[in-house]
């Protein structure tokens, strides 16, 4: 059966042909990406991937989405596009769907992809469990989390909004920080600082202590000059974001008894090979009492280029296991 998979996050909107047969994704499309600044809705960006297909897209979609799912009306954290799940079928001309958060999308790749599709960048190099929880950590517009129970037969994912969070510091730099960012945000989430415009709250805060006026740059151009050290600012800064990283992996980890942690989000790709020489590791297992158990976690990076899009997909799968 050809279905369609869009992934709509803060950023970009993403949709793909997909096969699927027997409960699982039999092939997934080249993606086709849209900015969705560049639309008001999801209509109107649907029509465009409509427009670039050439022909009527099928009759069927799954769709991650940057949001809780619980209620009709669904309101993206970084996006203002609004849908509602009951005009779905009316407004995109489709007789079956399936909405599912972008993290617990992103969980179903996880549970599907094969070993090949992870890159090891902390602890023991294991493959992933068959049994218990997977937790996904990713960093990206926002920072989203998401979890995958394993039994031997079965497998349940479990949603959440875990990128809002309090943040936590731990050093005396990560306490001036703090003091920084809440005279701009009322309360400080992990995902002030673990996301993609994370990197540019703690550029701005390190500016301020360091006593340096910095330039507004878009997180385009922080992050290129962050990963290659033209801006030792910008690179002490993305110093700071593994650090953060590290810890908030750890804290999930333990929340949730995980015995894998997956890197995932739109910047995990990108910043795996730089986890190894960073300070991500140490940040993840210093949990006192628990840092000999933190260190036998894996934590690896899931390089699939398209997980949410695929994750998608599988969740319709499994809803429609006799379709072909």
């Amino acid at each position: 059966m050809e279905i369609v998979a869009a992934d709509i996050g803060g950023t970009h909107a993403r949709f793909a042909l997909a096969e699927i047969a027997d409960g699982r994704v039999v092939h997934l499309g080249k993606a086709v990406t849209l900015k969705c600044a560049d639309h008001a809705s999801l209509a109107l960006a649907w029509a465009r991937f409509a427009d670039i297909l050439g022909r009527p897209p099928p009759r069927a979609i799954a769709i991650a989405i940057a949001c809780p799912v619980g209620g009709n009306v669904l309101k993206l954290t970084n996006n203002p596009w609004i849908i509602r799940q009951s005009e779905i079928g009316e407004t995109l001309h489709v007789e079956r769907w399936r909405v599912i958060n972008d993290f617990g999308a992103v969980a179903h790749a996880v549970a599907h992809l094969g070993e090949d599709q992870f890159v090891p960048v902390a602890g023991p190099r294991h493959p992933l469990p068959c049994e218990g929880v997977i937790s996904i950590v990713g960093p990206g517009t926002g920072l989203g989390i998401g979890h995958v129970l394993r039994s031997r037969a079965h497998y349940h994912v479990l949603e959440s909004e875990g990128g809002h969070i309090d943040f936590a510091p731990l050093d005396a730099l990560d306490d001036r920080i703090l003091g920084i960012l809440r005279q701009r945000y009322s309360r400080v989430s992990v995902e002030r600082l673990v996301s993609g415009p994370g990197l540019a709250n703690l550029y701005e805060a390190l500016a301020v202590i360091e006593g340096k006026a910095v330039a507004k740059v878009d997180d385009k151009t922080l992050w290129k000059a962050a990963l290659d050290g033209s801006d030792a600012l910008a690179a002490a800064a993305f110093d700071r974001f593994c650090l953060c990283l590290g810890a908030v992996c750890g804290d999930v980890a333990l929340m949730l008894g995980a015995k894998t942690i997956v890197i995932g989000g739109g910047i995990g790709p990108r910043i795996a090979p730089f986890l190894l020489q960073s300070g991500f590791a140490a940040r993840f297992t210093a949990k006192g009492r628990f840092t000999t158990l933190m260190a036998d976690i894996p934590v690896c990076c899931i390089i699939h280029p398209q997980p949410g899009l695929y994750g998608a997909a599988a969740a319709f799968a499994i809803d429609h296991p006799n379709d072909h």
